[in-house]
């Protein structure tokens, strides 16, 4: 059976939705290593190593999370068919040695919250807000990256959260957990997940929410 793991504070329509996927989801609970907020993000526990080429899910050893940023970072990287996305200064050695066996290329950028930042759509297309994530994969010809506006997404205590977070992909979809219409930069989204064969899901019933990823071990 294939898994999906999701944060328990996830909305019940996306759990059930994904329920119906033919998966087993595992519902993630906070683990009292780091501030409430995301303490059961999945992105924040786990590492999902590649798209097509690599297609599983790395379990970081929670001991190595600290209670504050970047401690707390040591999973939340990018991994795509052919490149290592991290703050690699904070990054798990044990996540590094994997993506290293793996002959990823290591990228370096600043933001420590890198899966937050980035939809993966593809194991060669991203979709971030962050510009220095953006310039970073820009130098990688090929990478496709579209940058969209920062914030629109809810993330308990803070001012905005992040897309990446509030989205995964399982199967042909990319889901968003929440109303992807409103974003301003809805139909580019749109566009750029079809252009790839692919179909956005989302639910226009609660606002769009950041919960740690949708992570597949798939």
């Amino acid at each position: 059976m294939k898994q999906i793991y999701v944060s328990k504070n996830a909305d019940k329509k996306l759990i059930a939705y994904l329920s119906a996927l033919n998966c087993t989801v595992h519902l993630v609970a906070p683990g009292g290593r780091t501030y409430p907020a995301v303490d059961s993000h999945p992105d924040m526990y786990f590492c999902k190593m590649g798209v097509t080429a690599h297609a599983h899910l790395f379990k970081g050893d929670p001991r190595e999370i600290g209670a504050a940023y970047p401690e707390n970072i040591r999973f939340n990287a990018v991994c795509l068919d052919r490149y290592f996305i991290h703050n690699l200064r904070y990054t798990s050695p044990a996540l590094l040695r994997q993506a290293h066996e793996l002959g990823l290329h290591p990228v370096n950028v600043r933001q420590g919250y890198t899966k937050c930042n980035c939809v993966v759509v593809d194991g060669s297309a991203v979709i971030t807000a962050d510009r220095g994530i953006v310039s970073a994969l820009k130098k990688c010809p090929d990478i496709d990256v579209l940058p969209i506006s920062q914030g629109f997404v809810n993330l308990v205590k803070f001012e905005y959260g992040f897309l990446g977070g509030a989205s995964g992909r399982v199967g042909d979809e990319i889901i968003f957990n929440g109303n992807m219409i409103d974003h301003p930069d809805h139909e580019a989204i749109r566009q750029f997940i079809e252009n790839r064969g692919l179909r956005m899901t989302y639910f226009p019933d609660y606002p769009l929410t950041d919960i740690g990823s949708i992570l597949t071990d798939f």
